[in-house]
């Protein structure tokens, strides 16, 4: 995985558990739990948004890219069908 989630770190940092960012955040503990331990597919910018606020933190806090060896972008893939932004 390219992009890992270092929530449990800034957690830590912050003194705060599961269940009181759970609570703030107003999203489940199963939810907040997958992306604690990094097995979230996908995260709505609203998520993130709320768990930074929560967290008094910045998205890149939260968020690390790790480039991986064994992913190649083809320069001739067509971003706008990717983005949604075809016309």
């Amino acid at each position: 995985m390219s992009i890992i989630i270092n929530l449990d770190v800034v957690m830590a940092q912050r003194k705060i558990g599961l269940t009181e960012l759970a609570q703030s955040v107003d999203i489940t503990m199963a939810n907040l739990s997958i992306l604690k331990n990094n097995k979230a597919k996908a995260i709505r910018f609203s998520t993130l948004e709320a768990i930074c606020k929560a967290l008094k933190c910045q998205p890149g806090e939260i968020l690390q890219y790790v480039e991986d060896k064994n992913t190649e972008i083809d320069p001739n893939m067509d971003l706008n069908f990717i983005a949604g932004t075809e016309e």
